[in-house]
């Protein structure tokens, strides 16, 4: 985990002023992990610190004006099942004072003067002795700040398109870019840290994704599905990712054959996507596109469902 600047300064702009919660450590049985954090205004919020009762007083007392450390014993205090304990660092941020955020690196924040502990531990961390992970040192809060999250692009913004923003928008993981051919196509809420690409020519729009970027194709048409591979297989990309079926995977093979790629670039593109499994329904889709992505993610492995495409086109 670690601390998503970037999320933060984009509801700031819109908002003005916004809470963050962190957990900042936990003892025992917790529903999540240091590093954890959700973004609080007064009509929403953000992210997620789990434990249901929990979050829902951390988010009433961060729209209260609470900062600084709370800590809360989960059954004794919220008669919640779990029997840890969980400190909560609550923080308010503006324009003003997210610029004491760094943009990247270590965030430490607390009580002056810095204690020794304090100091050896960063000490440690960017000597690359110790991992940056999110920490409680003597009363101040250590998180390491990252902006590079994975970015995907999402080609389309129909049932299967909106089904996967839904669920992967609040992972953490990745910046998420959706492409569609006009405004008209995409939802009136779109979730926070998601960014509508409208245009007219998404072949065109591809040329501006980075080459480490993932890609998941499934606009409303075939040849636009096709072009949009193509360019991606002449930009080159980190991975991709196409809806269809057994049929449209041959033609496609066949036709981006013919457009002059060959057999081993073509293979790179998985189709199709999801889990057979777990069916066609757009969230059943969106599962299994998810669970494919955060097992890369995290392991840098693909995960090898056979639905990548194939010399024999089964």
């Amino acid at each position: 985990m670690s601390f998503a600047r970037a999320d933060l300064a984009r509801l700031v702009a819109e908002k003005g002023r916004i809470a963050r919660v962190v957990v900042a450590e936990t003892a025992g049985s917790a529903p999540r992990e240091a590093g954890a954090a959700m973004l609080v205004w007064p009509e929403g919020q953000a992210g997620t610190i789990g434990g249901g009762t929990l979050e829902y007083e951390a988010a009433r007392a961060a729209r209260a004006g609470r900062s600084g450390l709370s800590r809360h014993a989960l059954g004794p205090d919220m008669g919640q099942c779990c029997g840890g304990r969980v400190t909560l660092l609550t923080e308010h941020f503006d324009a003003e004072n997210l610029a004491e955020v760094p943009e990247e690196g270590l965030f430490a924040r607390g009580a002056e003067p810095m204690p020794l502990a304090v100091r050896r531990a960063l000490s440690e961390i960017r000597a690359g002795r110790a991992a940056p992970t999110p920490r409680l040192v003597e009363g101040w809060m250590l998180e390491p700040v990252t902006e590079a999250r994975r970015p995907l692009w999402i080609w389309g913004a129909g049932h299967v398109g909106r089904a996967l923003v839904s669920v992967l928008a609040p992972l953490p993981e990745f910046a998420i870019f959706w492409a569609d051919t006009g405004p008209e196509r995409f939802p009136d809420d779109i979730p926070p840290g998601v960014t509508p690409l409208p245009a007219a020519d998404l072949p065109r729009l591809a040329a501006n994704a980075p080459r480490e970027a993932a890609h998941l194709i499934l606009t409303y048409s075939h040849e636009i599905d096709l072009a949009l591979c193509h360019a991606l297989l002449q930009r080159g990309f980190d991975s991709a990712g196409l809806i269809g079926s057994a049929t449209k995977k041959a033609r496609f093979r066949k036709r981006l054959s013919g457009l002059g790629h060959g057999d081993g670039e073509i293979a790179r593109i998985r189709c199709p996507i999801g889990q057979k499994s777990l069916g066609k329904h757009p969230q059943a889709i969106a599962l299994g596109v998810a669970a494919e992505l955060l097992h890369t993610e995290k392991t840098g492995k693909h995960v090898d469902w056979d639905s990548h495409f194939s010399a024999s086109g089964a």
